[in-house]
């Protein structure tokens, strides 16, 4: 990858990192308020459950995003590590060519068609009157992510089984 588009996904990275991070903070935050209206107080708030819901969404979403860019999606390896290095490298590709098509395909494109549909019926939530198709904004975001992080995986992959292909037709 060149110089100015490592600069631009390094600030990208740190964005959806800050956003997560907020995300995370506002859920805290709001949970906390949550427990001390409800039992010090003993008048629950109307409105911190469906934040709450909200904010889980988006920092489920975005945290898988800065999870796979991380490497640190949970993962079973067990049968995969007993592979070959060019048999799991194939496996590598195939994961992360999944995880591109399904992020496109449903994270993206259909995430992008519910937030235009649910934005046009100008739907909002009970409790906070937020409208719906903002809430629904995670998935194409999270979609974007994912699709940008596993394709440069997917690339990687490929490069590093057709290194260990030319390897092994060599006989190094």
């Amino acid at each position: 990858m060149n110089h100015s588009l490592m600069k631009i996904k390094q600030g990208l990275d740190r964005c959806l990192e800050f956003l997560v991070a907020l995300a995370m903070a506002v859920l805290v935050l709001d949970v906390s308020w949550q427990v001390f209206t409800r039992f010090v107080l003993h008048h629950p708030s109307s409105w911190t459950e469906e934040l709450a819901t909200f904010l889980m969404i988006w920092v489920g979403l975005l945290g898988a995003s800065v999870a796979l860019n991380r490497k640190a999606h949970l993962g079973v390896d067990y049968f995969v590590g007993r592979l070959s290095p060019g048999k799991r490298a194939g496996c590598k590709v195939v994961a992360f060519a999944c995880v591109m098509l399904f992020s496109l395909f449903v994270l993206m494109i259909g995430g992008t068609q519910l937030v235009y549909v649910t934005l046009m019926r100008q739907q909002v939530s009970p409790a906070l009157q937020i409208k719906m198709g903002y809430v629904y904004l995670a998935l194409p975001i999270s979609g974007f992510f994912l699709v940008l992080y596993s394709l440069e995986f997917l690339v990687e992959s490929i490069r590093e089984l057709v290194l260990l292909r030319r390897s092994a037709r060599s006989g190094g």
